[in-house]
Formats: structure tokens, C-alpha cells, sequence
């Protein structure tokens, strides 16, 4: 079965890809695609809008992400093989339904299947209806509404936007009135459609497994581990996230496969149910409980911080396997082949991230980092400015990523890359995968 408005029979290598997106997932994206080499030539490399350092492995156009005429009219004129559109924003507008109605294969979701991200209420309807095994909810309206489930749940305390929010519109506290400010702040931001859903807190580590869709098959990527907190230790508020690594050595035998039986394909078999197939990149986000494996959240697209260590491991042509989603052919895909080096990512952060960021200031150091064995620099939040320098011009500006043979390696690779590079006012983390390293991860058991 093939979408409508998919290729059935794409071109074989090289072909024209254009990634739709400016951050750091966009640059990972994009690296991985730019380091394959088919023995007929490498890939013709596009971006929109892309960044400074996206510039230096594709060719950027000035089109905006969430303007789907814009980008199929671009996509047209390069006469692109593929499109990958990389963040929510775009997919929940509905920029891969313009470029699958032009006859141009995609890779991401229809606006209506992006609703799995775009609402958390219309997830939680899915999951229920799918049987999938998640945390009990309370969707609300009003602050009356919230502060009854608060009580009945008790603490801490989940809030989540209903809607899109930048990868911040969760809040997970002990504080009663914190938790309300979030819900009134959410609801008030969004009038009359405002909701929220307040959910019981869910115990254990949190994984991240992103599950490859073409609308009925589901193939799964390593799973890997992100880290929300702006602090070490998980103290401070939530961020779009400060650093990822992968593998998971500690993880439970058999939970990709547990993730593939109970969770990706009963949603996608859901989705396909009710008319509006999802081909493309389903983000589960899990919590090991003490109960069992629950998701926490579904997300529409690849996850950042996580996308740039998982990619790092991947050994099948990131091409492949975008252009099967869009084809509809994931059943014909080979088993994904992985390294066994291990990644780690660490987000350096501009001065007040996650809340009023500086932009502006000079990044030097990114050549030196780059010189370091098994380091590679993601922009996130980049731009050059008047005067040719690169400067920040965003919260997380950008990710270090190192692999090496172990944890260990590839945590020191990654915080000397971070060592290298200048930023005025930056921050980051100094405690990414350090527990893992360490064995201090355990799964709760009943």
C-alpha cells in the first residue's frame, strides 16, 4: 500500500533532497545524508532556510519552513527527489501535504496524522482507542478543571499544552501553585481552543524510540536518552533538550521490540484505520515504570537533542530508508545496519536559555572542536552576521557530538569538543550520560 501522492518507484542514487528546517535535527539530517558516498556521485544537497552551518554541506534557500506552496514551488523548480521536513511546525501547517499533492515524494507526516504531536488530547484518544499503555489523563479547559485533576492525581505534578510548544510546554513539579501558573498560562495563551492535560506522574528513566512509517509498516531506530533539564542533576526548568546519547546498554532486553508490538504498529494501524495513514517519523517517548513500559508522548517528527546521536550510529544510507517511508516500500527495507560506537551530544546554550536568550555573540572554536577525533558540530542557532562572523542567534546554538568506542570515550570526546568552542554568556551541561557511564540507571521493578 502506498500513500497517495507517494512515489512508488523513486530514481536510484544520486538524487536532489531538499531538508525543510533550520536547527539542529535539519544539520543532522543533513550531515548524514552528505557523508554517503554511492560509487555514482553524492547526493545534490538542499535547504530551506537552513543555517550557517547546514550552508557548509547544502545549498540554502531563503523559503519559510511553514509555507507549503513556497516549498513545493522550490521543490519543483530543483526538481527534488525527496522532500524531509524536519520540525513540527511545518507538518502540523500541512507543508507535506502541499508537496505530496504535487506528485513530489515526502517524508513526514500528512497535517492530520501530525496531530499526534500537534494534541496531546487527540494522542491520548488514539492511544486508547490503539490499546496502547500510557499514563492516565485528565484533559481540562478551565483552571478549575486542572486544579480538580491535580488533586485527584497528586504530586509531582504533569501539565502539558495541548498544542505545539517548542519542546517547553511541559511542566513536571512538586509545587502545587507551579503547576496551575503553567495550566492558566497555557490556557489563557490559546483562548477559546485553550486545554491542557494533566496526567499522573509516571516513574522510571525515559527513553526516546523513533519508528520509521510509510502508512502501515513500522521500522524501528535505536533508542536513545535525552535530557530536558537546563541543569545538571535534572534541576531548573524544561528545554527543548541540553544532550542525548546512545546506546542504551542498560535498557531491557526486548523493549524495541515491546515498542514495535504494543505501542508503534497498534498507532499506526490506528491511524491507517481512521483514514489518515502516518508515514513518517513517529518519536515515542517512553517512561520505564515500575508498572511497565508507558509512553510519555508522541511526537510527529525526529527528536532534538536525539536525532544527532542516533544518526551518528547509523550505519543503512539515511536516504534509503527516508525515501522507502516515502515510497511505501519500508517492507522491501533490508534490517537497518548500527555501529557499535556509542554517541554522545551535548547542547551548548546561549546566556538566559531557556528564558529570555542574548543572541549575538561571536562562536569561535567550532574548526578546533571538529579537529578532534569523532567530533562533529550540529548549528542549532546560528547566523552570520553584518561582518561575516557567526554568531548565536537562537537558545541552543549548537550540538557537540562525539562517538568513540565506549561511553567513556565518546562522553570525553564530546565535553573536549564542548572545551574548544567559544561562546560568550554559554552554558551547558556537565552531566550528560555521566549516570549511564557510571551504571547508576536502574528500571523500577513492581
Amino acid at each position: 500500500m502506498v500513500a497517495a501522492g507517494r512515489c512508488a518507484s523513486p530514481r536510484l542514487w544520486p538524487v536532489k533532497i531538499l531538508v525543510v528546517g533550520t536547527g539542529a535535527r535539519e544539520h543532522a539530517i543533513v550531515h548524514a545524508l552528505a557523508a554517503e558516498s554511492p560509487a555514482d556521485g553524492a547526493h545534490e544537497l538542499h535547504a530551506a532556510p537552513g543555517n550557517p552551518g547546514i550552508a557548509r554541506e547544502a545549498t540554502l534557500h531563503a523559503v519559510d519552513a511553514t509555507d507549503g506552496a513556497a516549498v513545493t514551488e522550490l521543490a519543483r523548480t530543483l526538481e527534488a527527489d525527496l522532500v524531509v521536513v524536519g520540525p513540527e511546525a511545518p507538518l502540523v501547517a500541512g507543508v507535506a501535504d502541499a508537496v505530496a499533492a504535487a506528485g513530489i515524494p515526502v517524508f513526514g507526516p500528512t497535517a492530520e496524522a501530525a496531530r499526534l504531536e500537534g494534541s496531546k488530547s487527540f494522542a491520548k484518544e488514539v492511544m486508547a482507542a490503539a490499546g496502547v499503555p500510557t499514563a492516565m489523563a485528565h484533559v481540562c479547559t478551565t483552571v478549575e478543571e486542572v486544579a480538580d485533576a491535580l488533586d485527584a492525581f497528586g504530586a509531582p505534578y504533569v501539565v502539558k499544552d495541548d498544542g505545539l510548544a517548542a519542546g517547553k510546554g511541559v511542566v513536571v513539579t512538586s509545587d502545587r501553585d507551579a503547576a496551575l501558573a503553567h495550566a492558566r498560562e497555557a490556557l489563557a495563551a490559546r483562548g477559546d481552543e485553550g486545554r491542557v492535560v494533566v496526567e499522573e506522574y509516571l516513574d522510571g528513566p525515559e527513553v526516546s524510540v523513533f519508528v520509521i512509517c510509510d502508512g502501515v509498516t513500522v521500522v524501528p531506530l535505536q533508542p536513545a536518552q535525552d535530557f530536558k533539564r537546563v541543569a545538571d542533576d535534572d534541576e531548573g526548568p524544561n528545554t527543548g533538550g541540553m544532550g542525548a546519547y546512545s546506546p542504551l546498554d542498560w535498557a531491557p532486553d526486548g523493549l524495541v521490540d515491546e515498542v514495535i508490538e504494543r505501542i508503534a504498529q497498534p498507532t499506526v494501524d490506528e491511524m491507517a484505520r481512521r483514514g489518515t495513514p502516518f508515514a513518517g517519523v513517529l518519536y515515542v517517548g517512553l517512561a520505564l515504570t515500575s508498572r511497565g513500559t508507558r509512553v510519555v508522548e508522541f511526537n510527529a517528527r525526529f527528536g532534538d537533542p536525539e536525532t544527532q546521536v542516533v544518526l551518528a550510529r547509523l550505519l543503512t544510507p539515511l536516504s534509503t530508508v527516508l525515501r522507502a517511508s516515502a515510497a511505501g516500500t519500508l517492507a522491501d527495507l533490508p534490517a537497518l545496519r548500527w555501529s557499535s560506537s556509542h554517541a554522545v551530544n551535548v547542547v551548548v546554550a546561549s546566556h538566559g536559555y531557556p528564558g529570555t536568550n542574548r543572541t549575538g555573540d561571536p562562536i569561535t572554536g567550532i574548526d578546533d572542536a571538529e579537529a578532534l577525533d569523532g567530533v562533529h558540530v550540529l548549528h542549532a542557532g546560528t547566523a552570520v552576521n553584518a561582518e561575516g562572523d557567526l554568531v548565536s542567534a537562537g537558545g541552543r546554538v549548537l550540538s557537540v557530538v562525539a562517538v568513540g568506542a565506549d561511553l567513556d570515550e565518546a562522553r570525553a570526546r564530546a565535553y573536549d569538543g564542548v572545551a574548544a568552542i567559544a561562546l560568550p554568556g554559554s552554558h551547558h551541561r556537565t552531566d550528560i550520560a555521566a549516570k549511564a557511564a557510571a551504571h547508576e540507571i536502574t528500571v523500577p521493578t513492581a
